[in-house]
């Protein structure tokens, strides 16, 4: 190994990237953690970019420098080398030349990786040089992630796969163990969807496949994974269910469950769906935002005028304050800004919740269950008993809530809750609908606020542009010519958007709004009303946002309607 090393840093001094002093650093870090390797350390400790490093180094040992962007290896060129060779050296196959198999790989040291690529490959092999993260990306892409969990399964035989039914027939779901392929196979799913930062994971037995998809920023995104993958669609989908405490027997009926788990030492929590289908369980995984981390108020993207109404509203001593919007608009995240907002050791809070998606220290949060008849009008009771400051219901669901959360704020509490209407002002007529009369609610209800998610465009790579002239005819006049649209580079995956931005209107109820509302108005007049008070429309904070760069014209016309 030392040898090895000392030809290794004389090749860093040919390449002409490091000063002594960085040659001295890598040598170093070698020296400490022998099992780094000298190409880590030439990147950790040499202050230049893994690309420049590979490029310079490469040439110096007569290895070329590829970018992975384009790389589109054959089913036959990935045959060539097992998933599990390609995992476990960091390596992805690219072609065949001259009966040498060409392979990607970001360590130009390591003869232990070329000679066991050359063992596992069976052939002749040629290396080039790409980055670790481009080769990993690519390796999931065609080799699917989890493949390497897959082929071992494929070859155990623990697990009795009958091709002709395309399922399994017997499975050992006890084997939990650290190595175990399927809870490997399953982790990694969990692990890459919290990698990508999607919100729900997506298992779907189809006829001749098992789809995996990810709803990352709203959107759903199909997981590369191998095709093999059919075949053990049954232990795949009773390991989640083994996870998730559910009946593996009972495959006729829907079930619900909840999973722990702890990536990158935090913990998750997972809520779990299944669903009987034509070809198996389908399987919705909700990934739930870890404890404490929590979006401030501040930062949830509000206008000055809206930011100060809702300040105002949720620091009263009593009222009802609703957030609307669809279902996974965000409200849930708002209200518990809110929450974050008011949460002082003088102030008593309690929430009803179904299920508890955040876990807040300070606040007494319960958890409805309706097979014991816990509902959230029977909380909303139990809760007036309680000494309450503030309140928070899930939702209104029904007449006997939305009455009970309108008595709690009649007797000085101050209660936030969501409904489900299309915009802030569709939600006097909705719980007019449930029966519930115009004067409690007009009474009642301090403010609404309509909300939408619009996904964010990337930082890194969104373009400028002219905007379009048929927009021109708006009732709001453009502020800009020029507009941002979504580009895509490898920050967003190719998308062109990274994360998501929330789009308001906030209603404030004042003695004109509340006339209306005696008089049964309609969600038109109530609106025009408080447009004239200052509300913009969801589409009008939509523009906003366009014009500031947070996202494009396409994002907003598709989540919010004009009025």
């Amino acid at each position: 190994m030392a040898e090895i090393s000392r030809v290794a840093l004389s090749v860093l001094k040919a390449s002409g990237a490091y000063s002594e002093e960085a040659v001295a650093r890598i040598a170093e870090g070698v020296a400490v953690n022998p099992e780094m390797g000298v190409a880590e350390a030439a990147v950790k400790f040499g202050g230049i970019k893994e690309d420049e490093f590979l490029e310079k180094v490469g040439a110096v040992l007569g290895y070329s420098y590829t970018s992975l962007e384009k790389a589109s290896p054959s089913a036959d060129v990935l045959k060539q080398l097992p998933p599990a060779a390609a995992n476990q050296y960091g390596v992805l196959p690219l072609r065949m030349e001259g009966g040498s198999l060409v392979v990607a790989s970001h360590d130009p040291f390591s003869t232990t990786i070329q000679d066991g690529i050359r063992l596992a490959a069976g052939c002749p092999v040629t290396i080039v040089l790409a980055t670790k993260e481009e080769i990993e990306k690519a390796v999931k892409k065609f080799y699917g992630v989890g493949a390497e969990a897959i082929q071992k399964m494929l070859e155990d035989g623990r697990y009795a796969v009958d091709d002709s039914l395309g399922s399994i027939e017997k499975i050992d779901v006890g084997a939990e163990g650290e190595e175990a392929s399927i809870v490997k196979f399953v982790n990694q799913i969990i692990a890459e969807a919290d990698r990508q930062g999607a919100t729900d994971i997506h298992i779907e037995p189809q006829e001749t496949e098992l789809r995996i998809r990810y709803r990352i920023d709203g959107m759903l995104h199909k997981v590369d994974v191998p095709p093999q993958l059919n075949r053990l669609k049954s232990a795949i989908i009773s390991r989640v269910k083994v996870m998730a405490n559910l009946d593996i027997a009972e495959k006729r009926l829907p079930q619900d469950g909840r999973i722990g788990i702890r990536i990158g030492g935090e913990d998750i929590d997972i809520r779990v769906s299944t669903m009987p289908s034509a070809w198996g369980e389908s399987i919705s995984l909700r990934i739930l935002a870890k404890a404490g981390n929590f979006v401030k108020m501040c930062d949830l993207g509000f206008n000055d005028r809206d930011f100060a109404v809702v300040d105002k509203i949720i620091h009263r001593p009593n009222g009802i304050f609703l957030v609307t919007g669809p279902t996974g608009s965000g409200k849930s995240t708002s209200l518990y800004s809110f929450l974050h907002e008011v949460n002082t050791m003088d102030v008593r809070i309690l929430t009803a919740e179904d299920p508890i998606e955040y876990q807040m220290d300070g606040i007494v949060q319960v958890q409805m269950d309706s097979e014991i008849d816990m509902t959230f009008a029977r909380a909303l009771r139990a809760f007036l008993r309680q000494d309450p400051d503030k309140i928070m219901v899930g939702e209104i669901r029904d007449r006997e809530t939305a009455e009970i959360a309108i008595n709690a704020s009649l007797t000085g509490h101050m209660v936030f809750s969501t409904l489900h209407t299309n915009d802030a002002a569709g939600a006097f007529p909705r719980l007019t609908d449930m029966g519930v009369e115009p004067f409690l609610i007009a009474s009642a209800i301090a403010g609404v606020m309509g909300q939408r998610l619009t996904r964010r465009l990337c930082p890194k790579c969104k373009r400028e542009v002219p905007l379009d002239r048929k927009y021109y005819t708006l009732s709001y006049p453009p502020v800009r010519e020029t507009v941002w649209e979504p580009a895509g580079c490898d920050s967003c995956s190719r998308t062109g958007y990274k994360g998501r931005r929330a789009l308001f209107e906030v209603l404030e109820v004042d003695e004109d709004i509340e006339t209306a509302i005696v008089k049964r108005a309609n969600a038109t007049e109530i609106r025009h009303l408080a447009l004239q008070r200052g509300m913009k429309t969801l589409r009008e904070d939509g523009w906003d946002k366009v014009f500031k760069g947070v996202t494009s014209v396409k994002e907003i016309m598709r989540v919010t309607e004009d009025q």
